[in-house]
């Protein structure tokens, strides 16, 4: 059976969502609900969205749809999560989660304590080189994994008015790791396994923003791998390359590295380096990793499938990001266990 979903939120990124459930095969998009009724008509002129909302919960009283697609700001994202528990409603959620680490367990408590599932919309991890990398990794290419390496270098964060696409991110007190390198953080632990501790330094390179756009966090998995992120939003291209920068996974019997592009390149040791083929997508959202985790998202609430960004589970790759901060804040390393309490 077809499941029913809507949407709140009607801003940049919401176009990806949409196009994405357009594609997506068991859901469909019945309505959207944005403050700006305005902007949220146009959007559902442009997307076929049947009816539009000013607010989200006469919305989910009139619709009773089987899902809430939640594309709005963070610090909006609890209250919406409650709202739907209350009415009974699966949810799936972007990232970043909650801005506070009370509010992202609250949120899995509510579903949880209303027998709803709740899915963080996380799709980096869907993006496909970081997909047949992992295969690579599964398939024992590459060995035992001791190095995982991101290099992150956009160039979206420089001038007077950085960030043009989202200028919200120039007044976010917490920018660089709360809203992009948890993506890295989260496919860290889908390609290296948990992550046991951090340790990280922050900058501002931008004075005219509120937050860090320049950030180092060294890694310590639970396999005794070591993990290492690089990241600014200053010296790179704009815009920027699909993938943001160069990954290399490095292990005892070969190595792989991603280009910023997506394209991979496999060395077995002893060997010349080969690029190695699969199949990238060019349309939809880098490598179509919206659809991809739209599609693995219906396909677990159709089926009662664990989801790889559960709630429960993403709550891990919060804490990660909030150890990050908290590593920065006093210079000493973090472990994961100590934010999750």
């Amino acid at each position: 059976p077809m499941k029913k979903g809507v949407m709140a939120g009607a801003g940049f990124f919401a176009r990806f969502h949409a196009e994405g459930w357009a594609q997506v095969e068991g859901a469909r998009i019945a309505a959207i609900a944005d403050p700006e009724v305005e902007k949220a008509r146009t959007f559902a002129r442009e997307f076929g969205i049947a009816k539009v909302y000013g607010d989200t919960a006469s919305m989910l009283m009139v619709e009773r749809p089987d899902f809430l697609d939640i594309v709005t700001g963070p610090e909006t994202h609890r209250g919406l999560v409650e709202l739907a528990a209350k009415q009974g409603v699966d949810v799936i959620c972007q990232k970043p989660m909650a801005p506070e680490w009370s509010d992202c367990v609250a949120m899995v408590g509510a579903c949880e304590a209303a027998g709803r599932r709740l899915l963080i919309h996380e799709n980096w991890r869907w993006q496909p080189w970081y997909r047949e990398v992992r295969r690579l990794v599964e398939e024992g290419v590459l060995g035992w994994v001791f190095h995982v390496g991101f290099r992150m270098r956009t160039g979206d964060g420089r001038g007077a008015e950085p960030y043009e696409v989202q200028p919200y991110f120039r007044k976010m007190p917490r920018l660089l790791i709360y809203e992009t390198l948890v993506h890295f953080l989260d496919t860290f632990r889908y390609l290296g396994g948990e992550v046991e501790s951090v340790s990280c330094r922050t900058a501002r390179v931008n004075p005219v923003i509120a937050g860090e756009d320049c950030a180092l966090i060294e890694l310590e998995f639970a396999s005794g791998a070591q993990g290492l992120i690089d990241a600014n939003r200053i010296s790179g291209p704009k815009p920027p390359p699909v993938a943001f920068g160069e990954l290399r996974v490095e292990g005892d019997k070969g190595m792989v590295r991603m280009t910023p592009e997506g394209r991979l390149w496999l060395t077995v040791y002893g060997e010349e380096e080969r690029e190695h083929e699969f199949d990238r997508p060019e349309e939809g959202y880098k490598g179509d990793s919206v659809r991809a985790f739209q599609q693995h998202a219906v396909d677990c609430l159709a089926s009662g499938a664990a989801c790889e960004s559960e709630g429960r589970e993403y709550l891990k790759s919060v804490a990660a990001m909030l150890a990050c901060y908290r590593s920065a804040e006093s210079g000493a390393r973090v472990r994961i266990a100590e934010v999750m309490g």
